[in-house]
């Protein structure tokens, strides 16, 4: 199940409110409520001869030395800030992770408390940075999908605001903002790669850009969410795992992504779980970026030479977590 905003409301009890969209103008206002809560994040401007890469420039975008480790917490902290007041049972996730990190710390800076649900797959160090952030965690299901289930339940009995970890227009409009700081330091790249799970962050960085760039999806072989659906033509449920299912474990493209996907999405790459793990371990050896999995997608699929670059490109580079074990790397 992966609600949307109305189904949030469903759940809640509360009448269904009309979906804002998801645009420039709403990139803008999440802008203005979080400015103050996050980082605006590094980008590093690279020849792409530097990086062994027939294009002119490769904008890493750092997001991985967001607050929580990761671009969840521009989402999370716009739904909180959007809120005019927030219940006494504080705030609910699931998530494989990084959005329960990111709920947990934007909950506490607001002084509300957090529970998060976490599959069994969520690793050791995602769990211990939950409880450090002052999360409740509840660890059950196998999968995503199945903490999601626990933690609708659950809301129900608490009454508690509902945060999702990819499918609410707060959330995609805040991930929306590390696009705006792009345009705003360096103007529009030729091209921008994105790692998908759920779609909150591609959906959020299309709506800015308006079909102005090339955004392409990266996702693992193992979880093509967005590129089966794009396949079909419609949301599709796939099975998930492998090295980035933690962080990229939705099994269905978000209701709300999916038509900004549809319309702005210019391709989809899946790549194998050994190209994303070797340059995961590369981005460590020859750049000194320690960051996860999830992370690495987009220069395994150019390192790969699975998207093909014009000699004159400016390609932007999302690297979007690192919340992980660094002790991995060796």
């Amino acid at each position: 199940m992966n609600p949307s905003v109305d189904a949030v409301d469903a759940v809640t009890g509360a009448a269904p409110a009309a979906v804002e969209p998801v645009n420039p103008a709403s990139v803008r206002a999440a802008m203005e409520r979080i400015r103050g809560d996050v980082r605006r994040t590094p980008l590093w401007r690279l020849p792409g001869a530097a990086l062994g890469l027939a294009c002119a420039e490769v904008w890493l975008k750092l997001e991985h030395l967001q607050v929580s480790g990761s671009f969840k917490a521009r989402g999370m902290f716009n739904r909180l800030r959007a809120q005019k007041s927030l219940p006494a049972a504080g705030v609910i996730i699931a998530s494989g992770g990084n959005a329960g990190i990111a709920a947990a710390l934007a909950a506490r800076a607001l002084g509300v408390h957090c529970e998060v649900f976490v599959p069994e797959t969520t690793p050791p160090s995602k769990r211990h940075r939950l409880v450090v952030a002052g999360a409740q965690m509840t660890v059950t299901g196998a999968t995503y999908a199945e903490a999601l289930e626990a933690c609708l339940g659950r809301q129900r009995q608490t009454g508690a605001l509902l945060m999702h970890a990819y499918d609410q227009t707060e959330v995609l409009a805040g991930a929306g903002t590390l696009a705006m700081e792009i345009e705003a330091e360096a103007g529009v790249p030729d091209r921008v790669l994105v790692s998908v799970g759920g779609g909150g962050l591609i959906a959020g960085i299309a709506a800015w850009f308006e079909g102005c760039t090339r955004v392409e999806s990266m996702e693992p072989e193992n979880a093509p969410t967005l590129h089966a659906a794009l396949a079909r033509g419609e949301p599709v449920s796939v099975e998930v795992s492998g090295v980035a299912a933690d962080s990229l474990g939705a099994r269905r493209i978000g209701s709300l992504a999916w038509p900004i996907c549809r319309q702005h999405v210019a391709a989809s790459y899946l790549l194998p779980d050994d190209l994303i793990a070797a340059a995961q371990g590369r981005m460590w050896t020859d750049l000194r970026l320690a960051v996860e999995p999830a992370a690495a997608l987009p220069m395994a699929a150019l390192w790969a030479g699975a998207v093909q670059l014009a000699p004159d490109e400016k390609v932007a580079v999302i690297v979007c977590g690192a919340n992980f074990d660094p002790a991995a790397l060796g």
